[in-house]
């Protein structure tokens, strides 16, 4: 497998991330981001490190840090919210509007049964999603929509959460937190990807990356929405997580 580089200069990598692929080594074992490291090296001698996280189905923008003092400064770009992303979903149904915020704060719960998840809970950590409706298909019941998301925090599963508290209905394919009336089926990943990344940086050009809008998205129906423009930076503070 080939990792797709959607950036690069001295101080990072973004690489378009496939779905299926872990940022880190499952505890059963198996291939991971580390695995590609080293190709990614480019003629450099330090192997590119993850700033972030995304979950294993997620596809897309995944910024790297080609040096520990970068590593540390993206770190902080997280911390102080300049770093803007934008993320494509797709999801059985219409929603009632155009987009929206959806404001759910979200706590981490766990069970024998079922794991881990997180909920929607009014003492969990504070989490922000803006959305808008890119294009809908289908009929009656059988709606499908294409929905962006412009996370203002970075929470664990927060899109994922957000889609099916704040917009009623899981990501198609989502094993966690699907199925709802079925709406989880047609889809061997959960469809989420990491459509856009922007990193602000002092006295150097601004890190942007944009990953082509995914095949399997296109097998579901939908069509390839025009890129968006550049995300905006957040004011405050955010440690860096996995929205998907």
């Amino acid at each position: 497998m080939k990792i797709p580089i959607l950036f690069e200069d001295g101080e990072a990598l973004v690489i378009n991330k496939p779905a299926g692929l872990p940022v880190d080594r499952p505890r059963r074992g198996g291939a991971c981001l580390d695995d590609h490291l080293d190709e990614l090296k480019l003629g450099f001698q330090r192997r590119p490190m993850a700033v972030h996280r995304l979950d294993t189905d997620t596809s897309g923008c995944l910024l790297l840090a080609r040096n520990p003092k970068a590593l540390k400064r993206f770190n902080k770009a997280f911390e102080d919210r300049l770093v803007g992303k934008t993320y494509l979903a797709v999801l059985d149904i219409e929603p009632a509007e155009q987009s929206g915020t959806i404001e759910l704060a979200l706590s981490k719960i766990s069970s024998a049964e079922k794991g881990w998840r997180m909920i929607a809970a009014k003492k969990g950590k504070p989490a922000i999603s803006h959305w808008e409706l890119l294009e809908t298909i289908g009929e009656g019941d059988l709606k499908r929509s294409l929905i962006r998301f412009r996370p203002e925090t970075g929470r664990t599963h927060q899109l994922r959460v957000h889609a099916l508290q704040g917009l009623g209905a899981p990501l198609l394919g989502d094993p966690v937190y699907g199925p709802v009336r079925g709406q989880n089926k047609g889809a061997p990943r959960t469809m989420l990807h990491a459509e856009t990344i922007s990193v602000e940086r002092d006295g150097k050009p601004t890190i942007t990356a944009f990953a082509p809008f995914p095949e399997d998205f296109v097998r579901a129906g939908l069509t390839a929405p025009p890129e968006p423009a550049k995300p905006a930076p957040k004011p405050e503070g955010e440690a860096a997580q996995d929205n998907g």
